[in-house]
């Protein structure tokens, strides 16, 4: 390698560190949305751009060598369309269906340079066949058999986790270790079977966001912006022809028509009949009060408002549930009690308490 490919390279380690800065400030922005994180996101999509083709240009992977002809400083070059399919996933500004198109092109560059080198596992290597074989169709799960479904589910996850676990040991390796050409081979080697991994499974679901877009209406701008205005003339129930079939037309209407609008002209000439209202006054006396009803009338008025309209009996009428008293001149009155009294004291002593209960005797 002469001088002038030597200082490329140099500019290459370079501008790939810069962009993974870039992709690491994103990890500090909570908000995916905010014109902050999109200006970070598309200068970091800029640089792995940059990266990917100073790396073309310089040339430093060739379909005629094998894993073992690259360096290992060269490795982490690998991940550039993998971090730059990650990115684009992101992007928010631009149509959604344009975004998902770029990403799964920098997806299947990854899985195409990998293949080209052999660093696809046999397990892989199947997926990324049935995956050209099968763009717009692809999935890892299987649709039918559940069983399937759920043991490749268990699956991934379990190989999940081993990748992520074996990269977080070799992490940990000391910073001696880590000058060494075989242990930074191993990482990048660790990244990179880990990023194949979440590679499937993102192809898998863009896969089903494009088929969910696919499926929307097309809508063009003129319609969108038409909509509104129709829904609300719907909700008003007025026609082309300015006919409405409600009884209260809206105050919208009532403007059109003239209802409503300035009462004088600038010149002070008065538009329209109006009324001039003291509610001035009123207005002011309903700032400070209560927001419940106070009472009209005291207890007082009621009681004679009542009494006017018949509610309340005032004295006569009999007292009911007392005892009369008895009028002691009375005395066709005080002899027919008598004689009650006598009548009932002779049929008790003819009519014991039993005499009638003669059929259950023994």
């Amino acid at each position: 390698m002469n001088t002038n490919q030597s200082e490329k390279a140099f500019s290459l380690g370079a501008l790939f560190e810069t962009a993974n800065n870039q992709r690491h400030k994103l990890d500090t922005l909570t908000e995916p949305s905010s014109t902050a994180y999109q200006e970070n996101l598309h200068a970091a999509i800029v640089a792995f751009q940059e990266c990917r083709q100073l790396t073309e240009r310089l040339a430093i992977f060739s379909p005629n060598e094998t894993e073992d002809d690259i360096s290992s400083g060269d490795l982490q070059y690998l991940l550039t369309n993998y971090y730059l399919g990650e990115l684009l996933r992101q992007d928010c500004v631009t149509s959604r269906k344009i975004v998902l198109q770029q990403a799964q092109i920098a997806y299947e560059r990854y899985l195409k340079l990998l293949d080209t080198y052999d660093m696809l596992s046999r397990a892989d290597s199947k997926l990324y066949q049935r995956y050209l074989s099968s763009r717009d169709d692809f999935s890892l799960l299987s649709v039918t058999d559940p069983t399937a479904r759920r043991n490749t589910k268990i699956a991934r996850y379990k190989q999940e986790q081993e990748l992520k676990l074996k990269l977080r040991y070799l992490a940990q390796v000391p910073l001696a270790l880590q000058n060494d050409d075989a242990a930074s081979r191993e990482i990048y080697l660790a990244e990179i079977q880990l990023c194949i991994h979440n590679t499937f499974h993102a192809l898998d679901v863009i896969g089903q966001e494009v088929q969910i877009i696919a499926l929307m209406p097309l809508t063009s701008p003129a319609a969108q912006s038409e909509e509104p205005e129709q829904d609300q003339r719907q909700r008003s129930g007025i026609r082309k022809d300015d006919y409405s079939d409600r009884l209260d037309p809206p105050i919208s209407h009532l403007l059109k028509n003239g209802k409503a609008g300035p009462i004088l002209s600038k010149d002070g000439k008065p538009l329209k009949p109006f009324t001039l209202l003291n509610s001035r006054q009123r207005l002011q006396d309903g700032v400070f009060k209560p927001d419940h009803a106070l009472p009209t009338m005291t207890i007082d008025e009621y009681l004679e408002e009542e009494k006017r309209r018949g509610g309340i009996i005032d004295g006569g009428g009999q007292t009911r549930g007392g005892p009369q008293e008895a009028d002691e001149d009375d005395l066709e009155k005080a002899d027919m009690d008598t004689m009650k009294a006598r009548e009932w004291d002779e049929y008790v002593e003819a009519h014991p308490k039993g005499s009638g209960n003669t059929l259950n005797r023994g």
